[in-house]
């Protein structure tokens, strides 16, 4: 139904009652099963996040548990045995199993500890069967590369950690202490990702899904059509708008992808968008969705848990580089549709104002969720009161008045949509304790940064490479824990100390900071208040013992900067966490948009690998630039210079800006670019490179214009 269709009596809900009968009350016993539990869980998450108070382990388990068997039901241990009676005894089995250890939890951990945490007979068997039924689930929603970096990481701590030498040479732990730490305390499987799951994640997601009901998806891609369908290249700036608006809300790229790449890439390819780049560009346009506030998926919520920085301030800072990744991607739109001759379309779009009158209150729960963000609300909170807001600002619609019918249609899409990532988030759990128990993450990142001999931008290179090979088997959000866990200290460090070493070396260090060296060479602090050379200022900030760097990090930069740089390192995991989505071989987004544009799949992945340039751009700039955390008028000069240079960028490598360039302009636009993106050059030198692309935009467009006079 459309934002603009009538609507007659019986559809008022969205969803009448002959729908709802033959969906889950006419249906078979399974689905019937699969309803009341859906139900069940949602009701009780949402009475968990407002005002419930029971002990975080009992519902992390419970959350488990739910979730685990929706998977059980939802997805057999292999296709062909769906029906067979084998398969509906091992879900019997496994529903029994995930029922008795949360039962367990709640009436024998007490006794447990009781008993010193010595463990007995049913303490092993809980606690390991709860390990397996982790495993197999994952395998069930995943494959096997998740259970199997489990076990691998699992075993590293009770077996083959102590075969090795040198940095990951670990004593090992006993396997009573490796369950322990996975199943009764919260550091494994039941530690903060899961709370993060149970929290935040179903919380946004089942937000999402109550939007997508009210009819929510029908006004965005409805507002980005009026908007973008009269402008050159209008289809493709339809899919940039509407994935990336709808990316933020549904919180999966491949569901972003197949949403809304059914209507885009036949919009596109009719317009005259080659059918590869249509493909691309929804893909890259849908990888992008996660990156724009105010949801980002879940990798918003566990960035604010691991940095202790507010949920408002992680957001807040996201959204000029999710801006710039997205004028990104509209450059090639717009020099496509320049090569391709798609010109401005007619189409059966309405007037913005008329999308406007008929839709205006779909952005009432956003407005309520960032409203009561911004006072101060807990994230989990201010998501169910606009759960309630998109029921109530439904009802001022003529076609998606969401009733009884339709809510618990939105409780149960919610939860069948939290399933797989409820399951998966806890698995990652035991990956995660065993990083911080053994220290693995500490020296992982001593070793990044001296496989890149101390280099910022070699480091970002490594842990690139490490999130596309992490990325052909773990879905983003899993990916991003374990890089975050592993390399976002190496991260931090680095750009901590490139700013430390530009203050001493400008003689700008504060009086405080400057005492730390003392420790060193009392006769430095004569150096440091003169200046001196960037190496003789790192030569000397290496010779600080590294208990005191925090210290001096502090004293220097200050609680809020290093907070940023901080937020900064992660933001960058974050967004190279993305890139499996669009780079071959394993690219999912891709090859979802492949499939509806029937194009080669891992041709369509190396176009959107090209088009998502923007995934490895900005965290360069995050890196080397306060695009994160600086100053409004900073900010104001890196936005412009980055938005032309990557325009620049684009012209360069696709040899087209309003007409084709030569070689030589090519290599000026490549320069333009360069002037316009290498950090720290003065204004005037990055005001000549815009010189350049403005001189050659004006040149070409007015060459464009006379082609289309005399064709």
């Amino acid at each position: 139904m459309t934002a603009s269709s009538p609507a007659t009596p019986a559809e008022d809900n969205d969803i009448n009652l002959e729908e709802f009968e033959t969906k889950y009350r006419s249906g078979t016993l399974l689905n019937r099963i699969v309803f009341a539990i859906s139900i069940f869980l949602a009701v009780a998450h949402i009475y968990i996040n407002t005002i419930g108070t029971l002990p975080e382990l009992w519902v992390s388990a419970f959350h488990f548990a739910g979730f685990g068997t929706l998977c059980a039901l939802l997805i057999p241990a292999h296709p062909k045995w769906r029906d067979s009676k084998l398969a509906i005894i091992m879900d019997g089995v496994i529903v029994a199993a995930l029922i008795a250890m949360v039962l367990y939890i709640v009436f024998f951990e007490d006794a447990l500890y009781a008993r010193g945490v010595t463990f007995n007979t049913g303490d092993w068997i809980v606690s390991s069967v709860a390990v397996l039924l982790a495993l197999e689930l994952i395998r069930r929603t995943s494959g096997w590369f998740i259970p199997f970096l489990i076990v691998v990481a699992l075993t590293y701590v009770v077996l083959w950690g102590s075969w090795l030498g040198g940095a990951f040479a670990f004593p090992g732990l006993s396997v009573e202490t490796l369950l322990y730490r996975s199943f009764f305390s919260t550091d494994g499987m039941f530690g903060s990702i899961s709370r993060i799951s149970w929290s935040f994640v179903f919380m946004f997601i089942l937000f999402g899904a109550f939007l997508v009901k009210s009819g929510a998806g029908d006004f965005i891609i409805a507002l980005s059509r009026s908007l973008a369908s009269k402008m050159i290249g209008g289809p493709g700036f339809v899919a940039v708008l509407g994935s990336g608006l709808m990316g933020s809300v549904s919180g999966s790229s491949v569901a972003n992808t197949v949403s809304t790449g059914v209507i885009t890439i036949p919009l596109m390819r009719k317009a005259g968008f080659p059918a590869r780049f249509a493909a691309g560009i929804e893909a890259a346009a849908s990888t992008g969705g996660q990156l724009m506030p105010p949801v980002m998926g879940a990798g918003a919520f566990i960035m604010a848990s691991y940095t202790q920085v507010s949920y408002v301030t992680i957001i807040s800072v996201a959204a000029i580089p999710a801006l710039l990744y997205f004028l990104s991607v509209g450059f090639f739109v717009r020099v496509e549709a320049k090569r391709s001759k798609v010109i401005a379309t007619e189409d059966d779009s309405v007037p913005v104002s008329q999308v406007f009158k008929e839709g205006w209150h779909h952005i009432i729960p956003l407005g309520v969720l960032v409203a009561l963000l911004i006072q101060g609300f807990t994230p989990t909170y201010a998501a169910g009161l606009s759960i309630i807001a998109v029921i109530v600002s439904s009802w001022l619609s003529k076609g998606h008045r969401m009733g009884p019918l339709a809510i618990l249609d939105a409780m149960v899409q919610g939860a069948k949509n939290m399933s797989t990532t409820a399951v998966l988030l806890i698995g990652i759990g035991l990956v995660v304790n065993v990083i911080s128990t053994t220290g693995v993450g500490n020296t992982f990142s001593l070793l990044i940064t001296d496989w890149a001999g101390g280099s910022l931008f070699f480091t970002i290179i490594l842990v690139a490479i490490a999130s596309l090979v992490l990325g052909m088997g773990l879905p983003v959000t899993a990916s991003y824990i374990v890089l975050g866990t592993l390399s976002a200290p190496a991260i931090f460090n680095l750009i901590a100390e490139s700013q430390l070493i530009e203050m001493m070396a400008s003689g700008n260090l504060p009086e405080a900071a400057s005492a730390v060296f003392m420790l060193v060479d009392p006769a430095a602090i004569g150096a440091l208040a003169q200046g001196m050379s960037s190496a003789d200022a790192a030569a000397m900030l290496a010779q600080v013992p590294a208990d005191f760097k925090g210290m001096l990090m502090d004293q220097a930069l200050g609680a809020q900067s290093v907070a940023m740089i901080l937020v900064t390192a992660h933001m960058i995991i974050f967004w190279l966490s993305q890139d499996s989505n669009v780079t071959p071989p394993v690219c999912l987004t891709a090859f979802a948009a492949a499939a509806i544009a029937k194009t080669p799949p891992m041709r369509t992945g190396m176009m959107a690998w090209k088009l998502a340039k923007g995934l490895y751009i900005v965290p360069l700039l995050m890196a080397y630039t306060p695009l994160i955390g600086g100053d409004a008028e900073t900010l104001l000069r890196l936005t412009i210079f980055a938005i032309f240079g990557m325009y620049a960028l684009v012209a360069a490598m696709e040899g087209y800006l309003e007409n084709k360039l030569n070689i030589l302009s090519r290599v000026a636009m490549l320069i333009a670019s360069g002037l316009m993106l290498w950090p720290g050059l003065d204004l005037w030198i990055q005001a000549i490179g815009l010189a350049m692309f403005l001189a050659q935009f004006m040149i070409g467009n007015r060459s464009y214009k006379s082609e289309l006079s005399q064709a």
